[in-house]
């Protein structure tokens, strides 16, 4: 009986790690608009090779637009306060803004994104500088943004990217 027991809490203690790997490698997200209600959802995925795969689909942006998409900082999105509790775009490196930018990109970099001509952004998004677990790149806890205009790609700090629309925390 002992040794069933032994191996039943060994089989358990198995399991509960390969779901907490598992779990440390998918996240997810969903983003509150500027009125402060829930207009969409994120899936994040850590790639085989590194970098993370963000799947989104993001309701009620202006039609047929390009807009700016990016990774901040702080993991708060306040719509009262414009999302602006979202603090800055996530710098680990301290590199230039811009995927154009002579000394760039930096982590939250990533490529504009068309809005359809519905109002929803849909789009898939790969960013290799990022992770999901906790290291200095690690993006869990921190924010996705999308933003009102498109992101020149070189102005610093924020490629005048524009107003915060849209806000997600990554979990």
């Amino acid at each position: 009986m002992k040794h069933l027991l032994s191996l039943a809490f060994v089989t358990v203690a198995a399991l509960t790690t390969a779901a907490s790997a598992q779990d440390k490698q998918t996240a997810t997200a969903n983003f509150v608009g500027a009125d402060g209600k829930e207009n969409g959802r994120a899936s994040l995925t850590t790639a085989a090779a590194g970098g993370v795969l963000i799947e989104l689909e993001v309701s009620g942006l202006p039609a047929n637009k390009w807009v700016a998409f990016h990774v901040h900082e702080t993991g708060k999105c306040d719509a009262a306060g414009h999302h602006e509790s979202a603090g800055k775009h996530f710098n680990p490196t301290n590199a230039e803004h811009g995927l154009l930018a002579a000394n760039g990109p930096h982590a939250g970099d990533m490529p504009n994104q068309h809005v359809g001509q519905d109002g929803v952004l849909r789009a898939q998004v790969f960013d290799s500088m990022v992770t999901l677990d906790g290291k200095e790149n690690g993006i869990r806890g921190r924010a996705l943004m999308v933003h009102a205009n498109s992101d020149d790609y070189r102005s610093q700090p924020s490629g005048d990217a524009g107003a915060r629309l849209a806000c997600a925390v990554i979990k």
